[in-house]
């Protein structure tokens, strides 16, 4: 049996204003790592922000860690 691996897109936009954003939400990205980094699961995260996707919250603190310097430099 052959495995298939596709690449993931983290989905974050920049709105006009500079402010990323979680997918087509008004959750920002700021708003998803503070959460995280206080000891939020994502599980937890898509209970208080039900705009958010299970997926799409952990592509984006996947992307967090492994972009750990600019999205600090971001935030």
């Amino acid at each position: 049996m052959s495995m298939v691996f596709e690449a993931q897109i983290v989905p974050l936009s920049v709105s006009d204003d500079g402010v990323i954003r979680v997918g087509r939400t008004r959750v920002t990205l700021s708003t998803v790592i503070h959460a995280f980094d206080h000891g939020h699961t994502p599980e937890e995260i898509v209970t208080d922000f039900p705009a958010l996707q299970l997926p799409g919250v952990y592509a984006v603190i996947t992307y967090y860690l492994n972009n750990r310097e600019f999205v600090e430099g971001y935030l």
